[in-house]
């Protein structure tokens, strides 16, 4: 068993956003965002699958050229080499991201 407790505070990720990484394993990243309200991630694209897991709050999630209204429970899934972002609504967006597997 491997039980991670969280100690460590957000830090300010490559991104600009507030972000705390929550494991980092051979198999997989997990990081958990804290946007602001109406605070975004810009729209990038990354090697490997990315899983976005709304934790709090509600926003928008694009990916390729689809964007789609998020909220606290849902979970999307982002394909590798295809472009995403995430933007706040007005009470901010706490997302658990999943990279699979490590980059």
């Amino acid at each position: 068993m491997n039980v991670i407790h969280q100690t460590l505070p957000a830090q300010v990720s490559p991104r600009g956003v507030a972000a705390q990484k929550l494991a980092d394993l051979p198999a997989a990243v997990v990081m958990r965002l804290v946007l602001k309200p109406g605070e975004e991630v810009a729209s990038h694209t990354t090697p490997v699958d990315v899983l976005f897991y709304i934790e709090r709050g509600h926003g928008e999630v694009c990916i390729g050229a689809e964007k789609e209204a998020v909220a606290a429970g849902d979970l999307v899934v982002s394909a590798r080499e295809i472009p995403h972002g995430l933007t706040a609504g007005p009470e901010g967006m706490w997302v658990l991201v999943f990279k699979v597997p490590r980059p």
